[in-house]
């Protein structure tokens, strides 16, 4: 469904959604992923990084490959190249997945609830992998509901409620000093439980 309001612009550019030129200009700018792994579960681990860019963006095969396989080592996942998801952990398949999008080269990175699906033994393998992306400096758009981590990594926290901002900061203002009735009540009910 298309924006009922607002402006989305990107590099300067703003993204018009009744262009599909536009909209296929700034898809080509991102990755995804989804709190689901979404993998392809017949195929091993570096077939599923190197799918996109080779069917999507053409490149050369034996680049994709080299490429693919440092960021498995990015993510630690060296070893499990020729591994299949179901031989894999959920905290492993997601990592795949991050690698997979990186795979794409975007200019960001969009992370949907990315432990949202994982067992609590697993989360911070996937938080660490982001803590590394973020230290490289790769610029992620990140939905999370783990508030310590957010709080931590952000540069600018976003307080959405019902699909509305409340308020834009960054996180020691959201944190520590939030504008907002909301977010205050938000950030109030979220610390007593961490």
């Amino acid at each position: 469904m298309p924006p009922t309001g607002g402006r989305v612009v990107l590099d300067d550019e703003p993204l018009d959604y009744s262009s599909r030129k536009s909209v296929r200009a700034a898809r080509d700018k991102m990755a995804i992923v989804f709190q689901q792994y979404n993998l392809f579960q017949n195929m091993d681990v570096l077939r599923n990084v190197t799918i996109s860019p080779l069917k999507i963006k053409k490149r050369p095969r034996e680049q994709v490959e080299a490429e693919a396989k440092e960021l498995l080592r990015r993510v630690g996942l060296a070893e499990k190249h020729a591994s299949y998801p179901d031989e894999l952990s959920g905290g492993q398949q997601q990592r795949v997945a991050i690698a997979r999008a990186l795979a794409l080269k975007p200019e960001l990175l969009l992370l949907d609830e990315i432990t949202a699906a994982l067992d609590p033994e697993l989360v911070n393998e996937v938080l660490d992998t982001v803590r590394t992306l973020a230290g490289e400096g790769i610029t992620m758009l990140l939905v999370s509901h783990e508030m310590s981590f957010v709080r931590e990594v952000s540069t600018r926290v976003v307080m959405m409620d019902k699909g509305q901002v409340v308020e834009i900061g960054t996180p020691a203002k959201i944190f520590g000093n939030a504008s907002e009735a909301r977010t205050r009540d938000f950030v109030g009910k979220i610390l007593r439980h961490h």
